[in-house]
């Protein structure tokens, strides 16, 4: 009878649960001539694979600062940060570019696409930097994507032939066609009218059922307190 390995049983189950996103005592200061602006003052955060997670505050309380730690588009100034289980203290620029290119799919507020090229074309785009992908692949995989935010219809459409609503859903298919473990969306709705807000928040509740971790980043409390987990930072501290 082989002897059981209970250290590494125990390694197996840390793994499942640890936190997909980690943050223990985050501090993110920064000189402003002679005063020290405290973004981000101590702030700890733990979010589960198959989250969907609201962080909300109003503006200048330090979300926009949390949500670019998260990303990786930033360093502390102090403490810890686990994306997927991989500490991104001491990373240098490459290291974590691939962190935000395979583990991150980002989604913005004014949607970030590229003009001259088309739907298909621009969700293909991040394809291209993760290497060992043909051409046939990265535009299967794309189509997959336009196919899932419901725009089979308009991949050879251009960002300025399609409505707000439409570039935003590009944007949600670019975001997942890296099949990233965390999809980051910073104010996904500020753009759209209220109809169309409804309409992608749905598309990012339907995107999570299937097992899709989302966090959105917003000051909206209509559309914070609508996701099943929030976060709530104000004056760089997490709220109670």
């Amino acid at each position: 009878m082989n002897k059981i390995d209970w250290e590494e049983v125990a390694r197996r189950i840390d793994a499942r649960t640890l936190p997909i996103i980690y943050m223990h005592d985050v501090h993110r200061y920064y000189i402003v001539g002679d005063i020290v602006v405290k973004a981000l003052d101590g702030v700890s955060v733990k979010i589960y694979k198959g989250d969907f997670t609201a962080i909300m505050g109003p503006s200048g309380s330090g979300k926009s600062t949390l949500m670019n730690l998260v990303g990786c588009l930033d360093t502390p100034t102090s403490g810890k940060i686990l994306i997927d289980g991989e500490d991104t203290r001491g990373l240098n620029e490459t290291e974590l570019a691939y962190i935000r290119n395979r583990k991150i799919g980002f989604v913005f507020q004014q949607f970030n696409l590229l003009g001259k090229i088309n739907a298909l074309e621009n969700v293909m785009t991040p394809l291209l930097y993760c290497g060992g992908i043909s051409l046939r692949e990265r535009r299967e995989r794309a189509e997959q994507a336009l196919e899932k935010v419901g725009l089979a219809d308009r991949m050879k459409h251009l960002p300025n032939e399609l409505s707000g609503g439409q570039k935003q859903r590009v944007a949600i298919a670019r975001a997942l066609v890296t099949r990233p473990s965390i999809i980051l969306a910073d104010e996904p709705t500020g753009a759209l009218d209220t109809k169309t807000g409804e309409q992608i928040m749905e598309l990012f509740y339907s995107l999570n059922s299937e097992g899709n971790t989302i966090v959105v980043v917003t000051h909206n409390d209509e559309i914070g307190n609508a996701c099943p987990n929030q976060i709530r930072i104000r004056d760089g501290k997490r709220e109670a």
